[in-house]
C-alpha cells in the first residue's frame, strides 16, 4: 500500500489528469458531432459527384456518419471512465482511441495515394454518362445536377453533346441552358445557335476542382481528429497508470 504522504502528493496529479482527460473527452465528443455533420453534408452536397464514380449512392457519407456516432458514444464513455477512475475502463478507452487513430490514418493515406486514380475514374465515368445520356439513363439526373449547379455543359465544352444519340434526337439537354425559359428546342438542336444560350465551360475540370476541394476539407478534418486522439491516448494511459501504481481509489 502507498503511504499517506505519497497519496497526498499523488492526489493533485490525478485530479489534474482527470480534469484534462474530461476536457479532452468532451472535445472528442464534439469532434464526433462534427463528423456527423460532415457526413450529412457530404451526403447532401456531394452525392451527385460520388454517384458518377460508384454508379450508385456512395457509402462514404454513411461511414463518416457511423464513425461520428461511435465517437460520440465513446466520448461519453471516456467522461464516465475518467469520473469513475477505473483503470480497465481507461485502458479500454485508450485502446479505442488507438484503433480509431490507425483506421483514420490508413484511410487518409489511402485516399491521398489514390487521388489520381479517383480523378481518372471520374473523367471516364462522366464521359460515358454524357455519351449514353437519355431520359431513362441511370446517370442522367447526376449529369443534369452537375451542369445546373456548376453552370457548365458537356465534358470539355457544350460541343461534346454533338456526338451523342440524345443530341440527334432532342439536342443539348436543358440543364445546359443559362436561362431555361429562353432555350428553344430548335436552338438546342443546332450547335451554332446554342452557343449563346448554353454554358460554354466544360464540366470535367469543375467537377475535379469541387471534388478535390471538398475531399481536402474532409481529409483535413479526419487527419486533425486522428492526431488529436494521440493526446487522449497519452492522458488515458497516464491516468490509468497513476491510479494502478498508487492504488488510488476515487471517491
Amino acid at each position: 500500500m502507498s503511504s499517506p504522504s505519497r497519496r497526498l502528493q499523488t492526489k493533485p496529479v490525478i485530479t489534474c489528469l482527470k480534469t484534462f482527460l474530461i476536457s479532452y473527452s468532451l472535445i472528442f465528443w464534439f469532434t464526433g458531432v462534427i463528423l456527423l455533420a460532415v457526413g450529412v453534408w457530404g451526403k447532401v452536397s456531394l452525392e451527385a459527384y460520388f454517384s458518377l464514380v460508384t454508379q450508385k449512392s456512395t457509402n462514404a457519407p454513411y461511414v463518416l456518419i457511423g464513425t461520428g456516432a461511435i465517437i460520440v458514444i465513446f466520448g461519453l464513455f471516456g467522461c464516465f471512465a475518467t469520473c469513475r477512475g477505473s483503470p480497465w475502463m481507461l485502458k479500454l478507452y485508450a485502446m479505442f482511441l488507438t484503433l480509431v487513430f490507425l483506421a483514420e490514418l490508413v484511410a487518409g493515406i489511402s485516399g491521398f495515394l489514390f487521388r489520381h486514380e479517383i480523378k481518372a475514374i471520374i473523367r471516364t465515368t462522366f464521359e460515358d454518362a454524357v455519351k449514353n445520356y437519355n431520359a431513362s439513363s441511370q446517370n442522367h439526373e447526376a449529369v443534369d445536377n452537375i451542369q445546373r449547379n456548376l453552370k457548365c455543359c458537356g465534358v470539355q465544352n457544350y460541343t461534346d453533346w454533338g456526338d451523342t444519340d440524345y443530341f440527334k434526337e432532342k439536342g443539348i439537354p436543358v440543364s445546359c441552358c443559362r436561362n431555361p425559359n429562353e432555350c428553344t428546342p430548335d436552338n438546342l438542336k443546332d450547335l451554332s445557335k446554342a452557343a449563346s444560350e448554353v454554358y460554354g465551360e466544360g464540366c470535367i475540370s469543375l467537377v475535379t476542382i469541387v471534388m478535390e476541394s471538398n475531399l481536402g476539407i474532409i481529409a483535413g478534418i479526419s487527419f486533425g481528429i486522428a492526431f488529436f486522439q494521440l493526446i487522449g491516448i497519452f492522458l488515458a494511459c497516464c491516468l490509468s497508470r497513476y491510479i494502478t501504481n498508487n492504488q488510488y481509489e476515487m471517491v
